[in-house]
């Protein structure tokens, strides 16, 4: 490894912060190699995000300025609300989308930490330019079409962003946040705030709109859905690896969650492997699917993973302690 890469790699993921030397006579080979490996894994999660973001921003402007706009038609959450009030001033729609989503960028911050944060300003940020200076066609003015492939693109640009770690439509961390305080479920808080939007909207803008805009929703949803995998808003994972302690360790410091570890024994091959095994299980949300996926390819790419969605959770550390991200 040349010098040049041994600096970055020590200055960015083998640095101590008490110390200010950084000469690589410091780290073994066996410890640059490692840490090398983690920049490349890094590196190509960042570029993936990027592009996932950058998609997903063009897709919702897509939606926005191909389709709602030109009728007047709403979505629900933030961008519902962006829509709603673009409709009933002059206010344009790219200072709304920065405007409304401020709040849940600090909520955001506050529950899922500063590197959340921080991706999705720049996701909402990059959304507001693009509609400020990107031009898209009026596809239709077809109410059924537009109702529906409005949503289709609007919710594919939300799902793709989410796929890449961050969020442009901050409804879903308010959510997550008065769940916690409440006791319910994500599902229903979601469930309330809509109603309240399309209820202002059948008042302003009249019934016809309001029921086209609730078309306009619930293609956006299933989008949504349909892009991030059919994830719910909680993922149970479970892990079998031979490091299950280096696992444990990373879902407890690194991801901030609770974690139960079974004995177990495995049973593959031809004559059945009795190798006793620590098989490790935990509870985490859509959000923080990018991030563990990323720590386990540190740990071991070749680990065996099962996730399956979970409706919902009661009791335990996952509405307790801050989501970190």
């Amino acid at each position: 490894m040349n010098s040049f890469w041994q600096k970055i790699i020590i200055r960015t993921i083998l640095k101590k912060p008490k110390k200010k030397s950084t000469n690589s006579t410091n780290y073994s080979n066996y410890a640059l190699a490692k840490g090398y490996r983690e920049f490349i894994i890094l590196a190509k999660r960042y570029v993936k995000d990027f592009f996932l973001i950058t998609l997903g921003i063009f897709s919702a402007s897509f939606g926005f300025k191909g389709f709602l706009l030109t009728n007047h038609f709403i979505d629900g959450g933030a961008t519902g609300i962006s829509l709603l009030v673009s409709a009933l001033t002059d206010i344009p729609l790219y200072f709304l989308i920065i405007g409304v989503n401020i709040p849940f960028i600090i909520l955001g911050y506050r529950i899922m930490g500063q590197a959340f944060a921080i991706k999705t300003a720049l996701a909402i940020t990059g959304l507001s330019v693009c509609l400020a200076t990107v031009s898209f066609p009026d596809v239709t003015t077809d109410n059924l079409l537009v109702a529906v492939f409005g949503g289709f693109f609007l919710g594919a640009g939300i799902g793709l962003s989410v796929r890449g770690g961050a969020v442009i439509d901050g409804t879903e961390v308010l959510a997550i946040y008065l769940s916690r305080k409440f006791g319910t479920t994500i599902g229903d808080i979601i469930v309330v705030i809509n109603v309240v939007i399309f209820g202002a909207a059948a008042y302003f803008l009249g019934i016809e709109v309001a029921l086209y805009s609730m078309i306009t929703y619930l293609a956006a949803s299933k989008t949504l859905d349909f892009i991030v995998e059919g994830i719910d808003e909680y993922i149970g994972v479970t892990i079998i690896s031979s490091r299950s302690e280096k696992m444990r360790e990373m879902i407890i410091d690194k991801m901030g969650r609770g974690v139960t570890v079974y004995s177990g024994k495995g049973g593959y091959g031809k004559r059945g492997q009795t190798k006793e095994v620590d098989i490790i299980y935990t509870v985490i949300t859509r959000l923080e699917l990018n991030k563990l996926n990323t720590e386990i390819e540190k740990i071991e790419p070749t680990a065996f993973v099962v996730m399956n969605s979970i409706k919902d959770t009661k009791g335990g550390m996952i509405k307790k302690r801050p989501l970190k991200h």
